[in-house]
């Protein structure tokens, strides 16, 4: 994969401020939204309902500044942001299958767990966010599907092609530079989230790096966000207090 992107001034500085809050800001404001959250959860009946509207909100907000950088560039192509159709389509195609059975398998184990009252693997750290009534259930899947395409747009698509085109960096670099700032994002959920994110944000930049699309990483991605958004609630929290921050 190579791409060779040309910012404009415009479009450095817009992506640098958002850049800059990626790296900066977005680890405070998740850990004080969450937090919040979390402490409402059971008191306040559309607690989540509004988290998940401002969640909404604040990714599209994101993805159109991302779409601004790239219009304000006249000098780079979509393809240099990931907007391009896989380098080998029939692999993508078959690697999206397997990760949308893996998905549905996981998901159903993590699912009779949570009835069974026993350990799932990183649901503490996400239990005010689980859906608890129908509309609860159906803005969970839109934000999973949100956080899915937005989060590949703007730390693989946007920060590498700004770390290639604008930074001066290597590709492998860049993605590295990428893989860290999308690590902190994971700070709400506390110091096993930025492991957490590290571990995905390396497979996820990978696979955007393997195929040169946006594609393949959007499409696990959202498939990953979905099983973990829709798992049952219990009624009460029973977040550990490192993860319910």
């Amino acid at each position: 994969m190579t791409i060779s992107p040309d910012f404009s001034a415009a479009s450095t500085a817009v992506t640098a401020v958002l850049a800059a809050y990626l790296l900066l800001g977005e680890p405070w404001v998740g850990r004080r939204m969450y937090e919040s959250l979390a402490g409402r959860r059971d008191t306040e009946p559309r607690a989540l309902v509004r988290y998940f509207g401002l969640v909404l909100t604040l990714w599209w907000a994101f993805a159109a500044l991302a779409v601004a950088a790239l219009l304000l560039s006249p000098g780079t192509d979509p393809a240099d942001f990931g907007l391009a159709m896989p380098d080998r389509p029939v692999y993508a195609v078959v690697a999206v299958l397997l990760a949308g059975a893996i998905a549905v398998a996981s998901g159903r184990n993590f699912r009779d767990l949570a009835r069974q009252g026993r350990n799932v693997p990183g649901l503490a750290s996400i239990e005010a966010m689980l859906p608890r009534t129908a509309e609860e259930r159906r803005l969970a899947i839109a934000v999973a599907v949100t956080d899915g395409i937005g989060a590949e747009l703007l730390y693989r698509g946007l920060l590498i092609a700004f770390g290639v085109g604008a930074l001066g960096l290597d590709l492998y670099a860049a993605a590295a530079l990428s893989v860290l700032v999308y690590a902190v994002a994971g700070f709400y959920q506390g110091r096993r989230g930025v492991l957490a994110f590290a571990f995905f944000g390396v497979v996820f930049a990978g696979l955007y790096l393997a195929s040169g699309s946006l594609l393949l990483p959007v499409a696990v991605h959202v498939f990953l966000s979905v099983r973990d958004l829709t798992l049952p609630a219990p009624e009460k929290l029973r977040a550990a207090p490192e993860a319910a921050v």
